[in-house]
């Protein structure tokens, strides 16, 4: 009889814990949810960009297309090599369109000096030695070389821009001082011509030659081989233009280098 009352007193123990329970769940007030800053004043919550641990795909950096643009730019510079390695006639039009690009479009010698102008210093893609060069030059006295053994035949006075000299045939023409090649090609006036710019921003332009030794933005020595002097009309001489110019005017060669 006694375990009977106390089944029964258990059961409605139970039934009242489990409808305080529910009482519970009913009267419970819902978390509030505050509002964001940008919701405070009336725009639209921003997206969060957090990257959880593990997670690399980044909105504004995806490591395959970085990697991909790499190989592209690896494959591009290979690509140009070969052609300019290459002697076949077919690929002639496409370096020359390189070149154009490099001179034109992107003028390397113009970033230099502005580089010279705002630093102080010549781009670090030259050599040590070839910068430790042109320091040497800036700071001591200028010596100028011949640019090949001959004699005058046309003044500077007769264009104002060049003078003419004969030289034998086939002579070497060497440049003057040491600087940096900016320009291989040909100019108007001048013909197939070489234009080597110089520590103190002068350059030495040598033209009318037969054909050339230097590439462009290579950086060369006083006395290194530019090209060889175009056959005169008697075929026994040769000849080649010489021009020195300083900033946007040319100035007359003789009064800076002696000639015979």
């Amino acid at each position: 009889m006694g375990s009977r009352a106390d089944d029964i007193r258990k059961r409605i123990a139970k039934r009242k814990r489990e409808r305080d329970r529910v009482v519970d769940k009913r009267t419970q007030v819902p978390a509030r949810k505050l509002p964001e800053t940008e919701e405070l004043y009336g725009f639209d919550k921003l997206p969060s960009y957090d990257i959880e641990p593990g997670d690399g795909n980044h909105p504004l950096f995806k490591k395959e297309v970085f990697i991909f643009k790499i190989l592209a730019s690896a494959c591009v510079v290979l690509i140009v090599a070969i052609l300019f390695r290459s002697e076949v006639e077919r690929v002639a039009p496409v370096k020359q369109f390189v070149k154009t690009t490099m001179e034109t479009e992107f003028q390397f010698a113009a970033v230099s000096n502005w580089y010279e102008d705002q630093f102080g210093k010549p781009l670090a893609l030259l050599p040590i030695n070839e910068r430790e060069n042109i320091a040497d030059t800036n700071t001591g006295n200028t010596h100028y070389a011949l640019p090949a053994s001959g004699r005058i035949l046309e003044d500077f006075g007769d264009n104002g821009q060049r003078i003419t000299i004969e030289t034998g045939k086939g002579a070497m023409v060497q440049a003057m001082n040491e600087g940096l090649v900016r320009f291989v090609g040909t100019k108007e006036g001048f013909g197939k011509t070489v234009i080597i710019q110089h520590a103190d921003k002068s350059e030495s332009w040598y033209g009318n030659l037969a054909d050339f030794d230097v590439n462009v933005y290579e950086y060369i020595s006083q006395g290194a081989a530019v090209g060889k002097a175009s056959p005169a009309a008697s075929e026994e001489k040769g000849s080649f233009y010489f021009a020195i110019k300083k900033g946007d005017d040319f100035i007359d060669p003789i009064g800076v280098i002696k000639f015979e």
